[in-house]
């Protein structure tokens, strides 16, 4: 069994991993700063597993936490769409700069095994069709159009909506915010060093991840978080657009079993200097409103409000082919959308950061 080292593993996705690594027998040591933004109180740690306290971005700290480690499950970062571009810096630091230091440190104490904590927002856009059946990547959304309630992307050629697909992990790669380049930014950190250093790197491509202990009531949450919020509250979730937004919810317990399944990946050695990228999804498409009421049915709320608002991150539809994690590694998800649902309505979240 490896000796594992989890950053960020007092998170919402980082302590499910701490969680299951250590019930499958694994030695676990965690990193972790427990930033204010994050953290409004100190997370309750669990017990058994070696915790570290600091900034993956200092390089003794990094050092010290990778002491005797085997194998490296990097989930620390910045997270969200934030709150405006003043975020930038934050989103490149803590992410890019981090990565580059952890895996600086990997190499310096031998380590070559790595799972990194990607995103579907690397893809931009989903996986869209013309009325021939053609691949079409659509330009990013105009204001105008936003704000007339045109929502679809169009076809470029005949001004057609387009009809939106699975995305697998061969679509072309266009962020179209900060976080999202911050994300595709260690995927391409951990090409280089696993190239460089003969390491063994996977990425997980996240979806819309929800489940207990989310975070909540901050701009950096998911949306799943922020429509609990608002029950909480007695008010109706807030749905930006029109609510038929394609996504992929997935849970946070079947995204940690993804992390262990990628590590176990990670041992084989014909797998050497290369970097492999898998979707992590349900493979179910449910709509954003879709999501909203369920929450709100379980709960006995308000029901959700369509807004017709927009942000101009978002993406309309991106929803994830799940087949090549399926394949290569074996795994799938195993929690239903109606069953995680109905959990989460009622589920503990983690106190709102300040």
């Amino acid at each position: 069994m490896p000796h594992l080292l989890v950053t960020g593993g007092a998170g919402f996705i980082g302590s499910e991993i701490v969680r299951q690594a250590l019930d499958a027998g694994w030695s676990v040591r965690v990193l972790d700063s427990l930033r204010a933004d994050v953290h409004e109180t100190a997370p309750e740690l669990e017990p058994r597993a070696e915790f570290v306290l600091g900034d993956v971005r200092d390089e003794e700290t990094v050092a010290r936490a990778l002491d005797g480690i085997d194998a490296v499950c990097h989930q620390a970062g910045k997270v969200g769409l934030g709150v405006d571009f003043y975020d930038a810096p934050d989103y490149v630091s803590s992410n890019e700069l981090g990565t580059a230091v952890l895996l600086a440190g990997m190499t310096r104490a031998g380590i070559d095994r790595f799972v990194v904590a990607s995103s579907m927002v690397v893809y931009g856009e989903g996986d869209y069709r013309n009325a021939a059946g053609e691949a079409v990547r659509p330009p990013a959304r105009a204001v105008a159009d936003l704000e007339a309630g045109r929502f679809e992307p169009l076809d470029p050629a005949t001004g057609d909506p387009l009809l939106p697909g699975l995305i697998t992990e061969d679509a072309p790669l266009d962020p179209r915010n900060v976080y999202a380049s911050s994300k595709l930014g260690q995927e391409y950190l951990a090409t280089s060093w696993a190239r460089s250093a003969g390491g063994r790197a996977i990425g997980l491509r996240y979806h819309n991840v929800y489940g207990p202990g989310m975070p909540q009531n901050t701009p950096y949450a998911g949306v799943a978080s922020l429509f609990r919020s608002a029950l909480a509250r007695g008010e109706a979730p807030r749905v930006f657009e029109d609510g038929a937004q394609r996504r992929d919810f997935v849970h946070v317990s079947d995204v940690a079993a993804a992390n262990l399944a990628a590590i176990d990946a990670t041992a084989v050695p014909e797998s050497a200097s290369t970097f492999r990228a898998f979707n992590v999804g349900s493979g179910v498409v449910h709509t954003i409103g879709d999501m909203a009421a369920a929450i709100a049915r379980a709960s006995n709320g308000a029901e959700p409000v369509v807004t017709g608002e927009f942000r101009l991150g978002d993406v309309r539809h991106i929803t994830a082919s799940s087949e090549r994690i399926a394949r290569e590694l074996g795994w799938r998800a195993a929690v239903d959308f109606d069953a995680g649902m109905a959990e989460f309505a009622t589920a503990p979240l983690r106190s709102a950061a300040s």
